[in-house]
């Protein structure tokens, strides 16, 4: 005797967009918009840092292009994009690539306050957003090498 059973219901899709409105699947790197999303959020960053009396200084290159480079594809890796930080640069070692700098509570904020007008600027879905933000909050904490001011 066999016992018949039901197909399964087909599980609800559920459609995300990008920044443009337009659907998008995959993971997160491609569901906020890929590369010209992660663009403009160093791009936005980099406005800020760019005129910010505490964190300037501690980029030794007068343009900071090269670190608004640096910055996205490292960002875009993280979040499933193209692997050319690696490619290019090894492993981040995210902690060491920092030593040099004096990371204190003080510069934590003020990367976080530039950081944070960035992912606004984004006007990513909530749960995304919320996404982003967790990772650089705790990346931000994570760079703290001292509390000395």
């Amino acid at each position: 005797m066999t016992e018949e059973t039901e197909p399964a219901a087909p599980s609800e899709t559920i459609k995300l967009r990008g920044i443009d409105r337009e659907p998008v699947g995959g993971n997160f790197f491609e569901q906020v918009g890929g590369s010209a999303t992660f663009k403009r959020l160093v791009d936005k960053f980099y406005e800020g840092v760019a005129e910010d009396g505490i964190l300037r200084p501690m980029y030794p290159e007068d343009d900071l292009g090269p670190a608004a480079a640096r910055l996205r594809m490292f960002l875009e890796q993280y979040w499933g994009g193209p692997t050319t930080y690696q490619e290019q640069r090894g492993h981040p070692r995210l902690k060491l690539r920092h030593a040099p700098f004096h990371i204190n509570p003080l510069a934590r904020e003020r990367w976080l306050l530039h950081m944070r007008a960035a992912v606004d600027s984004l006007q990513l879905p909530p749960l995304k957003e919320a996404e982003l933000w967790g990772y650089l909050d705790r990346a931000a904490t994570a760079m703290l090498n001292t509390f000395e001011d």
